[in-house]
């Protein structure tokens, strides 16, 4: 970013009328205020500016994370660290079993699908907080097909969004 840029950036944030939580925020409302990213996706898929789609099966899930190329959501390292790093996902698991009184996974590619919940539910909770109960957000393309790839379902069966209630 030049010093222009993140100069601009300071005195947004310093204007008082949005405070953001992660590095991913500062960067998503310096876009708002001096323009998305130009389009470098691929034709065809007006939906995607980061160029690191892979088709979704509803239009609800086709979101991109809205960044250019060089700054997708899914090539952050704070992405590999929260939601495709075992231990960080084994910790979450633990925790949950022990507040739901869930089993331990057992079938076959069931260690995996626990692993792919908990990694959603890590980014949404890194992007967006805590939503509560029922509230429920779309996590971009790029990074749902990152997640899947690094626990895939060994018939290649995923449940996609389901909406809340």
């Amino acid at each position: 970013m030049s010093s222009t840029g993140a100069s601009s950036l300071n005195e947004s944030l310093t204007s008082g009328d949005e405070v953001p939580r992660p590095g991913f925020d500062a960067l998503a409302m310096y876009q708002r205020r001096h323009g998305a990213p130009p389009f470098a996706g691929v034709p065809g898929v007006p939906w995607c500016t980061c160029g690191n789609f892979r088709d979704m099966p509803t239009d609800l899930e086709r979101k991109c994370c809205g960044q250019d190329p060089n700054n997708c959501v899914s090539l952050l390292p704070q992405f590999s660290q929260y939601c495709l790093t075992e231990g960080f996902l084994r910790i979450h698991r633990q925790y949950r079993e022990d507040i739901t009184v869930l089993g331990q996974a057992s079938g076959p590619g069931d260690d995996n699908r626990e692993y792919r919940y908990a990694a959603y539910r890590h980014f949404i909770y890194w992007q967006h907080g805590s939503l509560g109960q029922g509230n429920r957000r779309v996590i971009p393309s790029c990074c749902v097909w990152k997640i899947r790839d690094r626990f895939p379902d060994p018939q290649g069966h995923y449940t996609g969004f389901v909406p809340g209630i």
